[in-house]
């Protein structure tokens, strides 16, 4: 346990030095409020840009504030993503490529607190930077749009939080089995997509894959129901974690042995 804390205050100081401390949360605030303020604009933007004829009348229904989050969680399903996979591919990756990792693991450093520190650290920053995503769509739509319920938004904002958690393992989980850094972003955001389209085409057979988190996320917003099928799904997740996690160490020992 405490080479666990002695690691995780190193990748936690590393973050910070790397500026990931800075940019990551500044990158999901923006996505935040870009999309209730757009959503606001839009009318005025399509009348200042459309060159359309004179006298024309654009007619836009507003968007309901549910959508509008929705819609921010949208921009965390493309690019929230990819921000995650490209800050962290390198975290086991990176580190095997220049050696680092070599000296780290010459001391009597259990590979599991190695493994686990990166992911604790990463875990963090993301759930942070997400937190501060979500919160600011939600100050900017409760001022431009109907109220969110604090309940609505706080389901949502766990419910789709287990996902990108997902990924975030994910991105560790292929970190560890490669010492090319972009091979493990590739793999990350293709099982990422792979899932995402399985989980679009059988859902109804599929209906506690992680991927279907989204689904969930847009029941509790727009019909404000939280399902069991949700809550199977929620813990399927999260076993599902477990074992990448779990299972990381084993394979990054054999690689290195080898």
């Amino acid at each position: 346990m405490k080479q666990f804390v002695v690691l995780l205050k190193k990748e936690l100081l590393e973050s910070r030095r790397n500026f990931k401390w800075m940019w990551m949360p500044i990158v999901f605030i923006l996505f935040g409020i870009t999309e209730p303020l757009t959503a606001y604009y839009m009318p005025d933007i399509l009348d200042a840009v459309g060159n359309l004829p004179e006298g024309a009348v654009i007619e836009i229904p507003p968007p309901t504030s549910e959508e509008v989050l929705l819609s921010t969680i949208g921009q965390y399903s493309m690019m929230g993503v990819l921000v995650i996979v490209l800050g962290f591919m390198g975290t086991v990756a990176g580190e095997r490529k220049n050696g680092s990792a070599s000296l780290v693991l010459v001391k009597p450093v259990s590979y599991h607190s190695y493994i686990l520190s990166k992911w604790a650290a990463a875990m963090i920053l993301v759930w942070i930077s997400y937190i501060l995503g979500m919160l600011s769509s939600w100050y900017y739509i409760n001022i431009l749009f109907e109220n969110i319920s604090a309940e609505s938004f706080l389901k949502a904002l766990v419910t789709y939080g287990f996902w990108l958690s997902f990924v975030v393992t994910l991105t560790v989980f292929f970190s560890s089995l490669t010492s090319s850094p972009g091979v493990a972003a590739f793999s990350a955001i293709a099982v990422s997509i792979f899932l995402s389209f399985l989980s679009g085409t059988f859902s109804n057979q599929l209906e506690w894959f992680p991927s279907q988190l989204s689904s969930y996320t847009a029941e509790i917003l727009m019909e404000g129901k939280w399902s069991g099928d949700l809550t199977m799904t929620i813990a399927a997740t999260v076993v599902l974690i477990i074992i990448l996690i779990a299972t990381s160490p084993v394979l990054f020992k054999k690689r290195e042995l080898s």
